[in-house]
């Protein structure tokens, strides 16, 4: 393990060794369901040859999700693929309460489905989500509630509302023991968006990438990640880097520590990633298939959304988080040596949201306060 003082970085000490058996891949009819959605097509892959010169790697290309399934954030996958088989069979002629907590984009993209579905939603938003996404989410029709406390502790009030509550259903994106078939389902949704990758790669004369770069909040974009790019030897697949902020890098921690641990969450404008407690679905998935982690501020994000605007991609804290963290790697020899990073690499940055996701525009971070044993948000 190669970890700074701080804490803010962590490196696979050994190479990978194949998934045995490989994680199982998503169905082919989340992408045929994501296609018959109206207003479905691929979000871009925008190719930046400068910011590939200036980082010493021969291509470089960013995911932009700040235009899915008109939403500016990259959750619509996961969460109507979830909605859609969780509604599966039922008799919906009188509508359901689709409950969920969320640090933002999540939320909005429940919210979204079930007003297009005809159902409710009732979203509860933790502390840190800026007013003006909490306001987007209403404005889809659901019933808001602010929580007073952290995205574990909005979890655990969205689980308890959709327990007690007749004709409700949680639809979370965080796993613990005992719900896990949901959660799976928003991680299959988001197989979408690498499928996609592989196409316009293909599409583009490059090659397979030799590393994705990945923003990492409970990790089950991270997860998907390692479940679409793992059934191959390591000389094959990719390496994943995963990256959070300083104030809540529950991963990286997790990592340092091998076994799940959870953060005490501070202040950031990374405000999607600002979770104290991996999923307990992702977590193995993470542990195996990750080659590193990395936190970054949110000076270093909001450097990194400043450049990528100049380059005409939109992208929010969350989004940008990807770019922060790649330069926090290519700067150091021994980081780029524990990723494999050679000049005549392909990198793919995932730049999960645009700026209308996300309204926070001053660096507010914190540094995470300690940590404490993994568990279930529910209990936490």
């Amino acid at each position: 393990m190669l970890e700074e003082p701080t804490g803010r970085w962590y490196a696979r000490p050994a190479p990978r060794t194949p998934f045995a058996p490989p994680p199982a891949p998503a169905p082919a009819a989340v992408r045929e369901f994501h296609a018959s959605l109206p207003g479905y097509r691929p979000t871009r892959l925008a190719e930046l040859p400068g910011l590939a010169s200036e980082l010493n790697v021969r291509r470089l290309f960013v995911k932009d999700e700040s235009t899915r399934l008109g939403l500016p954030a990259f959750k619509a996958l996961g969460a109507s693929w979830a909605i859609h088989r969780t509604l599966a069979g039922r008799d919906t002629s009188t509508p359901v309460t689709l409950v969920t907590a969320t640090d933002g984009n999540h939320g909005r993209a429940v919210a979204r489905m079930a007003r297009l579905l005809g159902q409710h939603a009732h979203v509860f938003v933790s502390a840190g989500v800026h007013p003006a996404a909490a306001d987007a989410i209403a404005g889809e029709g659901a019933r808001v509630t602010r929580v007073d406390g952290s995205y574990d502790e909005a979890v655990r009030r969205a689980a308890a509302v959709a327990d007690e509550t007749a004709d409700a259903l949680l639809v979370q994106d965080t796993a613990w023991p005992g719900y896990e078939r949901v959660p799976g389902w928003i991680v299959e949704g988001y197989s979408t968006l690498f499928r996609e990758i592989d196409e316009q790669l293909a599409a583009a004369g490059a090659p397979r990438p030799d590393l994705v770069v990945v923003p990492v909040g409970v990790g089950s974009l991270a997860q998907a990640a390692v479940a679409h790019y793992g059934g191959g030897s390591p000389g094959q697949a990719p390496a994943l880097l995963a990256v959070e902020p300083v104030a809540a890098a529950c991963v990286l921690s997790s990592l340092s520590r091998g076994e799940r641990v959870s953060v005490a969450t501070g202040r950031t404008a990374m405000a999607g990633l600002n979770c104290g407690t991996p999923s307990a679905l992702a977590w193995p998935l993470l542990r195996d298939g990750l080659a590193a982690a990395v936190a970054v501020t949110d000076q270093q994000s909001a450097r990194a959304g400043r450049d990528l605007a100049a380059l005409g991609v939109s992208s929010g804290p969350c989004g940008a988080a990807s770019l922060a963290g790649f330069r926090a790697v290519v700067q150091a020899e021994d980081r780029r040596a524990a990723v494999g990073l050679r000049p005549d690499a392909t990198v793919v940055l995932l730049s999960t949201e645009g700026t209308a996701a996300n309204p926070h525009h001053e660096a507010v971070g914190e540094e995470p306060s300690g940590l404490s044993a993994g568990a279930p948000p529910p209990s936490l």
